[in-house]
């Protein structure tokens, strides 16, 4: 009995030690900006790992290997994302975070024009420029993030109003999911509308709001899913699953025997057959179920407990920062990334229709690749803007991975001066006492006017009148 007391005893005091010591280390000023870092590469790493893992039946098929390279070179373009992310001023972000939502918006419209191009030759997504391809939706999604969270910043002493909640930032909105449901791009619209909600949801919209919006987002939804063929297609498939396994259901029923077949700890890196023509273009939108084929359910966990802590760790950064500015920009983006993630996770494992949106930094894609890792930049930006980190940054030197990067030290926060209020004119003596029924007496200022106007002898004798009260007062009170 005493020994196992004992054991039970260095077992909690184990436990004890290392809460302490996990809770002392999450309290340094740069903790946020070093877990972010870890989960960005830790994912950057799985993605391209995986990517050249699906790859690598097509390059056995070729002569080239240019399925080895591209993924390569967009990680790379990727990662002068991220550090033009971090790097960059988070004011100059804001401040311009109007001209880039301008650009995206017109990007957006000029892909509809025969300048863009897209797949089966009805849609018009992206920008092709030989091997490479430009998709302006995900450049939309930072940029409504950043606009967005400048507009509502600026208007947060109106916000209780719905006009000032609303507008401008709905409307515009509104404009961007329609270009992006000209394109027709269904999955970019969901993730784009991930970004306003959470914008409206950070910035406290009542709740009613939210059930107005999610019912008229979902209507619309089934409106265009019946209106469209492969659209309508999926919305069968997903309501009665395995009704058509050879069209339409073949993806998320492949996806399921895929992660099935995996078991726990998978078949092998390298070893799935899913990608052997089972799954078609498994490197995109499917590349989950691949991952549980190949690393098992522990390969998948770890996936889904790194979506988990960047959830954690960008609530985090958007929680431990004073510039309201910057609480909702990271917040909207980390809701993006993470609402995206679970939305593909989703449809892969059965749970919800196929829209089509990737995994982000899993999967193999250019823009949202880019785009995505820029994300990651400016978050961690904002991590590098939390105040005790701008404290420890300015007085202690840029520490190592500062250093290595040559970032700047962050500037601190300094709200905005707030207006005086102008000070209310001096109400009349006896006029809330008479309401008006004998005449207002003199203001202090009328009566010194008067006063100064006075002859000289009248003001000499009202000065002696004065001097000689004070000292009658002075004497009776002695």
């Amino acid at each position: 009995m005493t020994t196992t007391t004992a054991k039970t005893r260095a077992k909690r005091g184990r436990v004890g030690a290392l809460r302490q010591g996990l809770t002392a280390w999450l309290s340094r000023p740069l903790a946020s900006f070093h877990l972010l870092l870890a989960v960005f590469g830790l994912l950057a790493v799985i993605g391209l790992v995986m990517v050249l893992s699906a790859s690598a039946v097509q390059d056995a098929q070729k002569t080239t290997l240019s399925s080895f390279g591209k993924p390569l070179l967009l990680d790379g373009l990727g990662l002068i994302g991220f550090y033009l992310g971090l790097r960059v001023p988070l004011r100059w972000l804001r401040q311009f975070s109007p001209t880039l939502l301008l650009i995206a918006a017109g990007l957006l419209a000029l892909v509809l024009t025969p300048l863009g191009s897209g797949a089966n030759g009805r849609e018009h997504s992206w920008f092709t420029l030989g091997s490479l391809s430009f998709q302006p939706v995900e450049l939309a999604k930072v940029a409504l993030a950043l606009w967005g969270a400048h507009v509502l910043v600026t208007k947060r002493a109106l916000l209780s109003q719905y006009r000032h909640l609303l507008v401008p930032l709905v409307p515009v909105s509104m404009v961007l999911f329609a270009l992006i449901m000209l394109q027709p791009d269904l999955g970019s619209t969901v993730s784009l509308g991930i970004v306003l909600l959470a914008l409206l949801w950070y910035v406290g919209a009542p709740m009613r709001m939210f059930a107005v919006v999610l019912g008229s987002a979902a209507a619309a939804v089934i409106v265009s899913s019946i209106g469209s063929g492969y659209r309508n297609d999926r919305l069968s498939v997903f309501l009665n699953p395995g009704s058509d396994p050879l069209g339409a259901g073949q993806q998320p029923l492949q996806a399921l025997y895929a992660l099935a077949d995996g078991g726990l700890f998978g078949r092998g890196l390298g070893q799935g057959a899913a990608k052997f023509d089972y799954l078609s273009n498994v490197q995109n939108d499917f590349i989950f179920a691949l991952i549980g084929e190949e690393l098992g359910f522990i390969g998948a966990l770890v996936v889904l407990g790194l979506f988990a802590m960047l959830a954690v760790v960008g609530l985090r950064i958007a929680a431990r920062n004073t510039d309201p500015w910057i609480r909702l920009v990271a917040s909207a983006l980390t809701a993006w990334v993470v609402g995206q993630a679970a939305i593909n996770v989703g449809y892969v494992i059965g749970l919800l229709p196929v829209t089509g949106i990737t995994l982000p930094l899993i999967s193999a894609g250019g823009t949202s690749i880019v785009i995505t890792m820029m994300a990651f930049g400016i978050l961690a930006n904002c991590a590098r803007n939390e105040p005790d980190a701008v404290a420890a940054l300015r007085s202690l030197g840029p520490g190592r991975v500062g250093g290595l990067l040559r970032l700047p030290a962050p500037e601190p926060y300094r709200p905005p001066a707030r207006r005086k209020p102008v000070r209310p004119s001096t109400p009349p003596r006896g006029a809330a006492r008479t309401g008006g029924s004998r005449a207002a007496a003199p203001s202090p200022e009328e009566r010194r006017r008067v006063h100064r106007s006075a002859p000289p002898t009248e003001y000499r004798r009202r000065s002696a009148w004065r001097s000689g009260h004070g000292r009658s007062t002075e004497g009776g009170r002695r």
